[in-house]
């Protein structure tokens, strides 16, 4: 079967995909963060700034499987609230989890590992 395009670019027989709201992930992750007790949470908006995203969250686990558990509880539950573009990258061993969620970019680090990379200096908008 075939299917032509209308006017507006939409394929005529085929479902469109809702956008994603950045926003309203980004209050899902913020929130499961606090709940799972992620520490110095901290989120930067990046739209304009970067083509990546539209957000960045960085936080702080505890321990290799508080790391991990986070990340995984981020994942199953955006993916259960809806998110098609969900991707995780990293493990506990190297200190550093990042789960990708299209608009969205989530850092979870160990704190040694924050510290070194230091993403709020990279981040934090010039005055």
């Amino acid at each position: 079967m075939t299917t032509s395009g209308d006017p507006t670019g939409n394929s005529i027989g085929k479902r469109k995909a809702e956008p994603i709201n950045a926003t309203e992930t980004l209050e899902k992750v913020v929130a499961i963060l606090e709940d799972r007790k992620a520490e110095d949470i901290v989120t930067f908006d990046v739209k304009g700034r970067s083509s990546l995203a539209d957000a960045i969250v960085v936080a702080s686990c505890t321990s290799s499987p508080h790391l991990k558990a986070v990340a995984s509880l981020i994942v199953r539950e955006m993916k259960k609230a809806g998110e098609t573009s969900v991707r995780m990258s990293g493990d506990p061993e190297s200190a550093w989890i990042v789960v990708d969620l299209f608009d969205v970019f989530v850092h979870l680090f160990l704190p040694e590992a924050r510290e070194y990379y230091d993403l709020e200096t990279l981040w934090r908008k010039k005055a």
